[in-house]
């Protein structure tokens, strides 16, 4: 597990002060308290000086009572509502505001540290730099202004690689050597979109704690993986990279050579906010070929893509070969409705964007688009075509974590002419249908592996298979323990064809025990033993049963 890297302030064996304390002390002899009575009992653990309230939060520790200036205050971009309540979720001991004979504190800041108890005071001197709570106030001051300016100067650079059409990879180029630092973007569940620096320190990046072992960044640890951590003399930091409410990825700073500090958090969280801007500009710039593309597909589904020859050609405009033998693979997401993370974006765009990355690797000229609630592929077909599905789909699931939304696939024969599309999407659909219902989330399944559960799934009427399967299978078909290894039982009897040696080595029975079992089942079922009609019956409500997940929880 990563640990967060804290510049923790140095203890002391003296008792901790509280607000309270402070203000009958010297240090706060001529401070007023304004508002936010209620928390005047709160510990305070050092004076920390603020001079950027939107970098506060990489600086500020539980227990620091912030120090900073009225008009500071005044050019806040984020409400006072907003700033007041950031400091009361991290913690802080209250708020110190230096005010002078042209400024004040404005009612709204007052009626917000009423309202969460945050203690408010006023002061018209300097506090004493020697006193034990501010020991390094002045350093850490000049160290938040020379982030400042550091984090402006990359903000600028980085506007200008976007403003002059520069991609992901560019940015984060340009952010390698500002910073001295390894970069890697990633998607939010922590798949590699881009990455820059030395090829030592990414190798470092790559072999480090920070990846799993699919190669995605960690995400799934509180907040996201979001923050600074270290591990076995590796330092990281990692931000989050939103526009318009939406969460996109990750931004990751990473060095092997030196410990990563606020100041690097404050370029990160600099940096992610160019890079949303770049997101915003690319989703915008992509949306009406994505828009095209799902459409064209679609249409090639419902056998409306026109001729081979015209459909084949119009494909190429997008990159996709579909004049070759191809298969349809449809992903068919299983949404919880307990997601974390409402503000990400829909999660069958999530789910196809991972797709089109993991397959792009494989089969650059397969076709791709989300439709819906599933995601559809077109792709080539050959031999290897059920297995090239699984490592993809294992990619894709990575090693789990990070909010990642389980989905079931189906795939499809092949088929060589457009003609035969719909009839092959079909198959796909049912492949997703049956498997997700006999092997649960994360199944994938071949139409040509379904054997006689693509037959019962033609059976529109469900209840009628239900009844058969209750009339057939008698007390078997209940819920209970022993119906379930009795069944367990009978299933692999009639998979064995009766061979009571083989069958009692599978389970583990000895060989008197299966007999007594067999007597057990004939006197509920009838003499399957020697009948064998009454074994296709049993071997099809045992299937039934196992389609309409009975035994399986989903």
């Amino acid at each position: 597990m990563l640990t967060l890297c804290e510049d923790q302030p140095t203890t002391t064996s003296e008792a901790p002060e509280t607000v309270a304390d402070l203000l009958g002390s010297d240090l706060l002899a001529h401070a007023r308290i304004v508002a936010g009575r209620a928390g005047l009992t709160r510990s305070v653990s050092r004076v920390n000086q603020i001079e950027d309230p939107g970098g506060m939060a990489f600086y500020l520790r539980p227990g620091d009572l912030v120090s900073t200036t009225s008009e500071t205050l005044e050019h806040m971009s984020e409400p006072t509502v907003a700033f007041v309540s950031r400091l009361q979720s991290i913690g802080v001991a209250g708020l110190l505001v230096h005010v002078d004979a042209e400024s004040a504190l404005s009612p709204s800041i007052r009626r917000s540290a009423d309202e969460l108890g945050l203690p408010l005071l006023e002061v018209t001197e300097e506090l004493d730099p020697d006193h034990r709570l501010t020991r390094g106030i002045r350093e850490r001051a000049k160290m938040h202004v020379r982030a400042m300016f550091r984090s402006d100067r990359l903000r600028r650079t980085l506007t200008d690689v976007a403003l002059a059409g520069g991609g992901m990879e560019d940015l984060a180029t340009a952010t390698s050597l500002e910073c001295d630092v390894a970069v890697s973007i990633t998607t939010v569940d922590g798949r590699e979109i881009a990455t820059a620096g030395s090829a030592e320190e990414l190798q470092a990046l790559r072999g480090s704690i920070a990846l799993d072992s699919t190669g995605r960044l960690r995400t799934d640890s509180i907040d996201g993986g979001l923050g600074l951590h270290s591990h076995q003399g590796n330092s990281i930091a990692v931000c989050a990279i939103s526009a318009n409410g939406t969460d996109h990825g990750r931004v990751v700073l990473f060095s092997s050579r030196r410990q990563l500090t606020e100041p690097d958090l404050y370029a990160a969280d600099t940096a992610a906010g160019v890079f949303a801007v770049a997101v915003a500009r690319d989703l915008a710039l992509s949306a009406v070929e994505d828009k095209h593309r799902s459409n064209f597909l679609r249409d090639l589904l419902l056998g409306r893509g026109g001729e081979h020859a015209h459909a084949v050609a119009h494909a190429r405009r997008f990159g996709w070969d579909i004049g070759r033998p191809v298969v349809v693979v449809a992903i068919e997401p299983i949404p919880r409705h307990d997601d974390p993370s409402p503000t990400r974006r829909p999660l069958v765009d999530r789910q196809m964007a991972a797709f089109s990355s993991a397959l792009a690797q494989r089969d650059s000229s397969a076709a791709i688009a989300a439709l819906g609630t599933e995601t559809v592929i077109i792709m080539g077909s050959g031999p290897t075509t059920v297995s090239d599905v699984h490592e993809i789909v294992e990619r894709v699931h990575g090693d789990g974590g990070g909010g990642r939304q389980p989905f079931t696939v189906g795939i499809s024969r092949p088929c060589t002419a457009v003609d035969d599309i719909p009839a092959t999407y079909a198959q796909a659909r049912t492949a997703v249908k049956v498997g997700r219902r006999i092997g649960g989330d994360w199944t994938v399944t071949a139409f040509d592996e379904l054997g006689v559960f693509r037959l019962l799934s033609l059976v529109d009427n469900e209840d009628e298979l239900e009844l058969f399967a209750r009339e057939t299978l008698h007390d078997l078909a209940g819920h209970s323990a022993e119906a379930q290894d009795m069944r367990k039982t009978l299933d692999m009897l009639l998979a064995t064809n009766i061979n009571i040696a083989e069958t009692a080595r599978a389970l583990h029975f000895h060989y008197n025990t299966l007999r007594y079992r067999i007597t057990k089942l004939e006197k509920i079922l009838g003499p399957f033993t020697d009948h064998a009609d009454l074994r296709l019956d049993l071997s099809l409500a045992l299937k039934i049963m196992a389609m309409r997940a009975t035994d399986h929880q989903m």
